[in-house]
């Protein structure tokens, strides 16, 4: 693997602009080669040749001159940024050591099993001041740990930063060495960057292992085994366990398959028969008894089915989602705050996407197959929703527990709102929640249907008041304005958490609009029979639910565009319409995303058309609507994270911002001298600078030996902090290129080359070095 690509992969995304820009450098060096002079001919940059020079060495010298400068400029960027960020290391070191003393000076006080804590009841915080002063006067135990596993997540990315970039920079610089044939790189590199602050500080190492002590005997009662595996950091892309590849293969064999026979049959079948008794009197006072049947009504069978349907449509576009997001360095853990140590990854949420996918699928084509079956297909329904509600709300720790216990969470503060402050998780799930308003619409059919139409006692056939069906039920609008409601309502919640009026009211104002709609079109809906069908003029309703739909769809695009992706702002010079910082690779998608989601906003009006004309039953024109929404969603969803992302990218946040207690002893920022003593002067560094060891791989992989003999049960951990087990920082594929000639050259082994080649270590080796670095 090539060290550019390995740099590319193993970065931390938030500080992407902050890393060694190996790949302009690389550029800048093959720019080199093309425009040397070549038999005498100059380039314009050549302007004054001195008597008895050479014309190629001088274009070198001044090429030289140049790219160490540009060398240097790069060089002071990553000490400056290393200098801020462990200067912030160290103070949230600092409150967080304060924090744990404190823990442990009242830990007997405020211990749960204390008869003073417990005589404090649950609802204490609504009702005694003190008693809540009391109570969350210091950091339960879980929360600790869970601010120092956080906190530890954040040194070991800092020094993979520390180590990428000297990599880097000792990779360049040879490079620069072999191409140009001299060793001025070398010497630039022994004289600047083996002396640079961001390199023979060692600051990090000492908070890392402080942290790692601490944390065993404090937290974790002695045993470093539970406390490494608690403090573990995962690589960045961490692959699958081949079980989900298989369960994600089959399920989604199986779903394809199915899905192709339930075309089919839907086809060539067609809907499952009622059966039922009709007793006939004639003049003579006989009856007669007459056995009958007829199609079931199509129309139940589409809203029992298509609320399952949008939710199992909405897990597939998800896991595209998650994939899109880790393929473009989009750091959605970090976003919505989830455990970077334990998440489903997109090949776990499809995996269950399509195992639902089979369920559904199961389920419509026993409901086809019922009569031949002898089973009521009214039931089908039934366990199919009690099969999907049952995974997602059973409390054991199976199938995907923790995620489902986020999940649960964040559901319950959604509709709680506006009871509870408002993260990005709470409202983006909301807003996943406005594209499903048809799903909820169909929950309350279906709890309709089977209270009030299916003759469960009498059999037969279900009854045709169309009392359910009905689209002037007064529920049906409140059920369809809740998911608006639950935005409106965290808008107001964040306004009141901020004071900020823009952007948090307009948004509520936004979420508003909405609510008329939905109104004026069920005012439609129930009066329309009081108007001509045939004369829209005399429906003075539909005109007013059209100007409502129109204000609130383009007042919807605008905040997509605006607001959610960040476009539009004026200041883009390259992309008009768009922004400065795009993550994606191409511009087109951008684009592309504009239109349809300008497209699909206004769907609706092709939805009043075809209605009004009787082109399409309604049923089957909401499906394709409620399918084309969750498809917009899906590509909101990319731009939306994308913001966010380059938001954390503007203020370098790479990890979850876990508070220390309020309570808690504070302290003064660290001290300013820590930004001097990391980033001297000249003389200063001269003085300062350590000897660097002959190999730091094998320096650490020597102390990886010690340590595993010590505490064996840390041999398998995995930090981000050292590179890939598969990847040799000292074996390139350009290197691989090289001529007879470089070949020749490395054969003199000096102690650069000793330095590099030290690293023939197996992958037993590889894990022992990351183990310290752990």
């Amino acid at each position: 693997m090539k060290f550019g690509e390995h740099l590319t992969t193993h970065v931390t995304p938030e500080w992407r602009t902050q890393y060694i820009h190996y790949d302009e450098m690389k550029e800048q060096l093959r720019s080199f080669l093309s425009h040397t002079p070549k038999e005498g001919n100059l380039l314009p940059e050549v302007h004054h040749l001195e008597d008895g020079v050479d014309p190629t060495e001088q274009y070198q010298a001044a090429f030289e001159e140049e790219f160490f400068q540009y060398c240097n400029t790069e060089l002071v960027r990553v000490n400056t940024f290393f200098a801020e960020k462990l200067a912030e290391a160290q103070r949230k070191f600092i409150a967080l050591k304060a924090e744990l003393k404190a823990y442990i000076a009242h830990k007997d006080q405020f211990d749960p099993g204390n008869k003073k804590y417990s005589k404090i009841p649950w609802f204490a915080d609504l009702v005694d001041k003190n008693a809540r002063k009391q109570k969350r006067g210091f950091r339960k135990m879980h929360d600790l740990k869970l601010a120092f596993s956080e906190f530890y997540l954040s040194v070991i990315l800092l020094q993979n930063f520390q180590n990428l970039n000297f990599t880097g920079f000792r990779k360049i610089l040879k490079k620069h060495d072999k191409l140009l044939n001299t060793d001025r790189g070398k010497i630039w590199r022994q004289e600047n960057v083996d002396k640079a602050p961001f390199y023979v500080n060692k600051d990090i190492d000492n908070i890392i292992l402080e942290t790692e002590n601490l944390v065993t005997a404090e937290l974790e009662g002695g045993d470093r085994g539970k406390a490494m595996r608690r403090l573990r950091v995962p690589p960045l892309n961490e692959p699958a366990s081949p079980s989900v590849f298989f369960l994600m293969g089959l399920f989604l064999g199986m779903f394809m398959v199915l899905l192709v026979v339930l075309i089919l049959t839907g086809v060539f079948i067609g809907y499952p028969y009622n059966e039922y008794t009709r007793v006939n009197a004639s003049d003579n006072d006989t009856r007669t008894v007459t056995f009958e049947r007829e199609r079931t009504d199509w129309r139940i069978a589409v809203r029992l089915y298509r609320g399952p349907f949008l939710i199992i449509l909405s897990l597939f576009l998800m896991a595209f989602n998650v994939h899109g997001w880790r393929s473009a360095g989009v750091n959605h853990v970090l976003i919505f705050e989830i455990d970077p140590r334990n998440h489903l990854s997109q090949h776990h949420i499809m995996e269950l996407a399509a195992c639902m996918g089979v369920f559904w699928c199961v389920s419509l084509l026993l409901f086809f197959y019922s009569d031949f079956l002898g089973i009521s297909h009214y039931a089908i329904p039934v366990i199919l929703a009690g099969m999907m509600l049952v995974f997602f709300l059973n409390p054991f720790h199976i199938l995907f527990y923790d995620a489902r216990k986020w999940l649960v969470r964040i559901v319950f503060r959604i509709i709680s709102a506006p009871m509870f402050a408002v993260g990005f998780a709470d409202f983006w799930l909301a807003d996943q929640f406005t594209s499903l308003s048809p799903a909820f619409l169909d929950i309350e059919y279906f709890i309709c249907f089977y209270a009030f139409e299916v003759p469960w006692l009498s059999g037969g056939i279900p009854s045709h008041s169309n009392r359910c069906m009905s689209n002037s039920n007064a529920i049906r609008p409140i059920l369809a304005a809740l998911p608006a409601w639950f935005r409106f309502a965290q808008c107001l919640r964040r306004y009141r958490d901020s004071k900020l009026a823009y952007p948090h009211l307009v948004n509520a104002a936004k979420y508003s609009t909405t609510f008329f709609v939905i109104l004026f079109s069920a005012l439609n809906s129930m009066h329309v029979e009081k108007y001509s069908e045939d004369l829209i003029a005399e429906r003075p309703v539909f005109y007013i639910w059209i100007v409502s739909a129109i204000v609130s769809s383009c007042f919807s695009f605008w905040w997509d565009l605006r607001m959610d992706w960040g476009f539009a702002n004026g200041r883009a010079k390259d992309h008009p319409l768009l922004r400065d910082s795009l993550v994606y690779s191409s511009v087109w998608y951008y684009y592309f995303a504009i239109i349809q989601d300008l497209v699909l906003r206004f769907a609706w009006t092709v939805s009043i058309s075809v209605d009004e004309l009787g082109l399409l039953h309604h049923e089957i024109l909401l499906s394709v609507l409620a399918t084309a929404e969750l498809f917009r969603r899906f590509v909101w969803n990319f731009f939306r994270l994308e913001n966010e992302h380059l938001n954390n990218c503007g203020e370098f946040r790479a990890v979850r911002n876990i508070t220390v207690s309020p309570n808690a002893p504070t302290r003064k920022a660290a001290d300013p001298s820590v930004l001097v003593k990391i980033l001297p002067d000249e003389e200063d560094a001269a003085r300062s600078t350590r000897k660097v060891p002959h190999s730091i791989w094998k320096e650490a992989s020597e102390d990886a030996m010690r340590r595993d003999e010590e505490h064996p049960a840390n041999a398998e951990l995995f930090p981000i902090a050292m590179p890939d087990p598969t990847y040799n920082p000292d074996e390139d594929d350009d290197d691989k290129k090289n001529s007879d000639d470089d070949d020749k050259a490395e054969s003199e082994k000096s102690f650069e080359d000793e330095e590099e080649d030290i690293v023939a270590l197996d992958n037993q080796a590889i894990r022992d070095v990351l183990e310290v670095s752990g």
